[in-house]
């Protein structure tokens, strides 16, 4: 049976202001679903409440993965369970390579118990396990070599993500505007990385973006749109294309409540103590 990525009634706050108002969401292993709403709507919160960012307060509702609660897990727990967060904005990490990096995490994720000290994955299994997946995605084995996103560019650094998709094997992967920063080139290159990593693991996918662009690649079969903190339709790739002819004005008509939660949020990323991405 396929892992079921369960969101209910999740209401979230960032300094003891609420941004998510009662989200309630569900993806399954294998399925394609897309969050769409406009900058500022809540969209990287919910990311980075399942994720387990320590500046993003859980107040009310629950997040499961397979019926284990992920809000009780630290942010490594979660992702040893199973969910996998690509960055909108990717950290470096100088010093560290990229293979390092790898075979650290490859360790823990795929033995949780294992204690920090002790041994890694073998060297030969993980270096031959690395060149098949980075030939799979065309990747340069240079590329391992280096520091983990210093001076990469924007694509770089979302293949470099591509890359930890398909060493982790998640059940579930978010990805947070992946297309941001990224030429239309870029933009189709990382899609098909994702495309072969979902197709092979059958990982669930939950592409956050307020473009059209990026979903011309990773086609999601249900479609969400966020706005004023909750989602309010939900569909099929139709939203997609009337959210690209029409933009976000028939959803603020449709529902006036959310536009002023909306209104509320975007004030509040504006202001000069705001800091977080919401």
């Amino acid at each position: 049976m396929s892992k079921v990525l369960q969101i209910s009634n999740l209401h979230v706050a960032i300094d003891g202001k609420e941004i998510l108002k009662g989200v309630n969401l569900t993806v399954r292993q294998g399925e394609v679903h897309a969050l769409m709403g406009p900058n500022g709507s809540g969209k990287s919160t919910l990311s980075y409440a399942l994720a387990g960012h320590p500046s993003y307060e859980v107040t009310e509702g629950s997040a499961t993965l397979d019926g284990q609660d992920l809000l009780a897990l630290d942010a490594d727990e979660r992702a040893k369970a199973g969910l996998f967060l690509a960055f909108q904005y990717p950290t470096s990490i100088p010093g560290v390579t990229v293979a390092n990096f790898l075979r650290h995490a490859v360790s823990n994720v795929r033995n949780p118990d294992r204690k920090e000290g002790e041994e890694l994955i073998s060297m030969r299994e993980f270096r031959k396990e690395l060149r098949e997946q980075m030939d799979v995605l065309g990747m340069d084995p240079e590329f391992a070599r280096r520091y983990l996103n210093e001076g990469f560019s924007g694509g770089e650094k979302k293949r470099a993500e591509v890359l930890q998709l398909a060493m982790l094997r998640p059940a579930f992967a978010i990805l947070d505007e992946t297309d941001s920063g990224l030429d239309i080139d870029a933009v189709r290159v990382v899609s098909e990385g994702v495309n072969k990593v979902a197709e092979r693991e059958k990982t669930g996918v939950l592409v956050i973006t307020h473009y059209q662009r990026i979903l011309n690649y990773i086609k999601p079969s249900f479609v969400h749109i966020l706005f004023g903190g909750r989602i309010v339709e939900e569909g099929g790739p139709e939203l997609v294309t009337l959210l690209e002819e029409q933009g976000y004005d028939w959803v603020r008509s449709k529902y006036p409540d959310a536009a002023k939660d909306e209104d509320e949020l975007e004030q509040q990323q504006n202001s000069p103590s705001g800091q977080l991405t919401f």
